[in-house]
């Protein structure tokens, strides 16, 4: 049976939002809606960037979608942002100034689970990029999150992207979707996303309970939660992959 696909823009059909919403929020952890950057800028991205925010339609249905900013970066390893959160903010702000854009950033993508397994993630890629090259914009980046990295959460990014199969591709699916479409890794991510909360706010995010000071392994979580209880804090700071496309 031939499924039909069709790739709309988010903004062109806001009527399909509530069932986007739906279908991708379970591919995240409940921790990671609580990063307070996002918040302060996602209206404004919604409103600059509007035509890299994409869904596949499958038979008319959600089936994929993905999002990304352009943002201006020289090209060098030392001018990539910190990850994910300071990628969100460096193009916000170079919008507002009215600098030109030289690089465009994979932000998110997701596959409803319905559609697992058939190509789905690449092709939101693939038409990311394209619209990026129609844009005049030939960088093209992402601050990835591995999918299995949260099985591995005392071990370094750096050591974790240098683990290979036998046929010399990461052993990371998410790592080998990008590789597979021509994609190399820069450098890691250091800060992608800082989380802070208080103790009771994370053991609420996390569901399960933090008695002691300490590093916990958090489900789902790529790195270590701190957890400071005289000062009723708990932070966690997630490593992401920088990976170059073009």
């Amino acid at each position: 049976m031939t499924v039909e696909l069709e790739i709309v823009t988010a903004s062109g059909r806001p009527d399909l939002n509530d069932e986007a919403a739906a279908a991708f929020r379970e591919r995240w952890p409940a921790f990671i809606f609580h990063d307070q950057i996002p918040p302060q800028y996602i209206s404004r991205v919604n409103d600059y960037f509007a035509d890299f925010d994409i869904l596949v339609l499958a038979d008319g249905g959600v089936a994929a979608g993905g999002w990304g900013v352009p943002f201006v970066w020289d090209g060098t390893l030392a001018d990539l942002p910190d990850g994910y959160d300071s990628t969100l903010v460096r193009s916000v702000a170079d919008h507002e100034a009215r600098r030109t854009p030289s690089a465009f950033s994979f932000m998110a993508a997701a596959v409803h689970p319905d559609h697992d397994r058939q190509g789905l993630a690449a092709a939101v890629l693939s038409a990311l990029v394209e619209r990026a090259t129609a844009a005049g914009i030939d960088r093209v980046v992402a601050p990835i999150r591995p999918t299995w990295k949260s099985r591995y959460p005392n071990v370094p990014m750096s050591e974790y992207a240098s683990w290979v199969r036998d046929d010399g591709l990461s052993i990371d699916p998410w790592i080998r979707t990008h590789q597979r479409m021509g994609a190399r890794i820069l450098q890691v991510a250091p800060s992608s996303m800082v989380i802070p909360g208080t103790v009771h706010e994370w053991q609420q995010w996390a569901d399960m309970p933090f008695p002691v000071s300490g590093e916990y392994v958090v489900p789902d979580a790529l790195n270590l939660l701190v957890v400071d209880r005289e000062t009723d804090t708990a932070v966690y700071r997630e490593e992401n992959l920088w990976m170059r496309h073009r």
